[in-house]
């Protein structure tokens, strides 16, 4: 069954924390981006650890293996469910870290997280492809970094629903996708280019979805959620 991810993509730390409590009787993952790994690290990775609560770590690594197998084994902890890294970095790169992540996750006597590796974002319309020296369409590049990643040994991809069909036809059901770019019908798209809604990423056969800002910017971010929960899990009519 699909799980829901919420985008905890705001600048106070306070705010946060306040997202993860007004979430923890639900069954979702709280994603930790870049803004809050810049911003409040510690602290956010605590309070989730302290209340057990599942994460995606949302690092986006890209270095040197060597760098990239240092940073994940700061980034494991007992809750961590999800970290992730650029499909870009290449094959050896992936590999340092999946194996990192199964090292590091050892020696703490806990799970270790799955790596995913995320392949052409979501903000990135066809169109920008040429200009990056990409060539071909987002399903094209998306299938090529799969591969890799499957190749190193990665749970699974982050890539646009609109991708998944396809990539679970290549790779089959166990090789898993990440699915950020998700809006409920009627909301805005904001940076977001290729965009798909919660109902229709389950059906293409997603297995996580991430959604941020209809849910940390609505009145009532639990209720947001519920809503798209709901949504996920509603029996598909024949």
């Amino acid at each position: 069954m699909a799980q829901l991810i919420v985008a905890l993509d705001v600048a106070d730390a306070d705010e946060a924390e306040k997202l993860v409590d007004d979430l923890y009787d639900l069954d979702v993952i709280v994603k930790i981006g870049l803004e809050s790994l810049f911003g409040y690290p510690e602290r956010i990775l605590a309070y989730c650890e302290s209340r057990d609560v599942r994460t995606f770590i949302d690092a986006k690594l890209h270095d040197i293996p060597r760098t990239v197998e240092a940073a994940i084994r700061q980034l494991v902890r007992p809750n961590a469910h999800i970290v992730n890294v650029h499909a870009l970095g290449g094959l050896e790169m992936m590999r340092a870290a999946v194996d990192a992540a199964n090292e590091r996750a050892s020696e703490l006597g806990c799970t270790a997280p799955q790596i995913f590796a995320v392949t052409i974002l979501t903000s990135i319309a066809p169109e920008d492809l040429l200009e990056l020296g990409l060539h071909g369409g987002p399903g094209e590049n998306a299938t090529r970094l799969a591969a890799l990643a499957r190749d190193a040994g990665c749970a699974g991809v982050v890539c646009s629903a609109h991708e998944v069909r396809d990539l679970k036809s290549f790779f089959g059901d166990d090789f898993l996708t990440l699915t950020p770019g998700i809006r409920p019908s009627g909301a805005a798209h904001g940076d977001q280019k290729r965009v798909m809604t919660p109902a229709g990423a389950v059906a293409a056969g997603a297995d996580y979805l991430v959604v941020g800002r209809p849910i940390t910017q609505a009145p009532d971010p639990a209720a947001a959620a519920r809503a798209i929960l709901d949504e996920m899990h509603a029996p598909v009519s024949s």
